[in-house]
């Protein structure tokens, strides 16, 4: 099934020719090699780029495990790019299957080789464009700070929108919600038509794929059953608050397993860094600071969620919360988790501080807005509860509560905009209403 994936494609078109070398990131699996090696290709050839002026390779097939070495990566490539007359396109796969090697031509043990050295190296060559696809944030987001300097770009792939999934969706919109909540937005699982082949693929895509490369990597030998675990917590409590310490705790009193808030931090860290989860900041809006501890985190993909569970929780609320942060994500916002202090006064005339809520804080250049995911405002007393601390946000940006329910947009005496879930998803136009 052909998914245009539009956003990228465009992203990979503005940056073109543009001297720096592109670095598509994101979670292994959702269409990183795709759009760069049929979207991307098919678009370089209709603009008159021949065969031989595209050089790509993917380094996560067996038949090229021997360019893994970055010294045989770097000579295949540069064997293909000797026509100084023409211009080339250099697109290489999964590039954190590069390993680390001794430099072979120097004594200094301390002197070693890495994808580093072969990218740096063909960014100079002049008629070079460069482009890598790699699925670990850590190892690529830190070099492209340091070592790529101002010589990189980051393009972050998600799974599929639901604007996406809906494009491609065989169905009403209705039944495309229901889909989507429940097995995400893999490009894959658009292809599979069976509850058991969806359940499938995403189980065997958790274990086999990410959870095995969080082991591989990091070279975990006993704590395999704790990382699962970890995770099977973590996806019970998508919108939560927590930390490494409440974490710690949970192991300890459910688990009966100890296991200490800095092993738990880095596990975590881990998660994020192979795209797997998301953690979300939480900051306070009338101070002005961000709080250092508790956050929320979410995951990548709710469908990668619902069948790590088992589709057992299938809490529509928690999943839309979910679903709606990684969206805004992809829209290109900085997500945050907010909180607004109120003094209140209790019975026996006590001062009391109570901590609001706001779902998201999302700025983007001069731009703010405060979102609230609802599932229902049906009633007046909830609608009160889900706008309370909307309403002593003490600024003009936009306020927006974002419904399960399937209405028609409206706004209150507050200027606060009501608006379906799914009309806010397939409209990006809309939070700007």
């Amino acid at each position: 099934m052909a998914i245009p994936r539009k956003q990228y494609l465009q992203k990979l078109i503005d940056k073109q020719d543009n001297g720096r070398v592109k670095i598509i990131t994101g979670i292994r699996r959702c269409g990183k090699s795709y759009l760069l090696f049929n979207i991307y290709t098919k678009y370089l050839r209709e603009s008159g780029v021949q065969n031989e002026q595209i050089i790509g390779i993917a380094l996560d097939e067996l038949p090229n495990a021997m360019y893994r070495n970055p010294i045989e990566l770097d000579k295949y490539i540069r064997e293909q790019v000797k026509d100084t007359s023409r211009r080339y396109y250099i697109l290489i796969d999964e590039i954190q299957f590069v390993s680390e090697i001794q430099n072979p031509y120097v004594e200094d043990a301390a002197s070693k080789l890495t994808f580093i050295d072969v990218v740096l190296g063909l960014m100079k060559i002049k008629n070079a464009d460069v482009y890598v696809t790699g699925s670990n944030s850590r190892m690529l987001s830190t070099d492209i700070l340091t070592q790529f300097r101002d010589r990189g770009d980051e393009i972050r792939v998600y799974p599929l929108s639901f604007a996406e999934f809906y494009e491609c969706y065989e169905g009403d919109k209705r039944d495309a919600w229901l889909d989507y909540y429940t097995y995400g937005g893999m490009p894959v699982v658009l292809s599979l038509s069976s509850h058991e082949e969806k359940s499938r693929y995403l189980r065997d895509l958790f274990t086999r794929t990410y959870l095995k490369d969080v082991i591989e990597r990091h070279a975990i030998q006993n704590d395999s059953e704790v990382l699962e675990d970890l995770l099977n917590i973590l996806a019970s409590a998508i919108g939560s608050l927590t930390n490494p310490t409440k974490l710690s705790n949970t192991f300890n009193s459910e688990k009966h397993i100890k296991i200490s808030s800095t092993t738990i931090d880095k596990y975590l860290r881990y998660f994020i860094e192979g795209f797997i989860i998301s953690k979300a900041e939480r900051y306070d809006v009338k101070g002005k600071k961000y709080i250092q501890t508790p956050h929320k985190y979410y995951f990548t993909d709710v469908g990668v969620r619902n069948a790590r569970l088992g589709f057992r929780q299938q809490e529509e609320t928690h999943i839309m919360e979910n679903i709606l942060y990684c969206d805004l994500l992809r829209r290109g916002f900085d997500v945050d988790v907010g909180v607004v202090e109120q003094n209140i006064k209790t019975k026996d005339g006590k001062k009391l501080r109570k901590q609001l809520e706001v779902d998201f804080i999302i700025n983007r250049g001069s731009k703010r807005y405060y979102i609230q995911s609802a599932l229902t405002i049906a009633e007046p007393r909830k609608r009160e509860q889900e706008i309370a601390s909307l309403i002593r946000i003490p600024d003009s940006f936009s306020k927006i509560v974002v419904v399960r329910d399937y209405i028609k947009h409206w706004r209150d005496d507050h200027g606060i905009l009501y608006v379906g879930i799914e009309q806010f998803l397939l409209d990006e136009n809309m939070i700007d209403l």
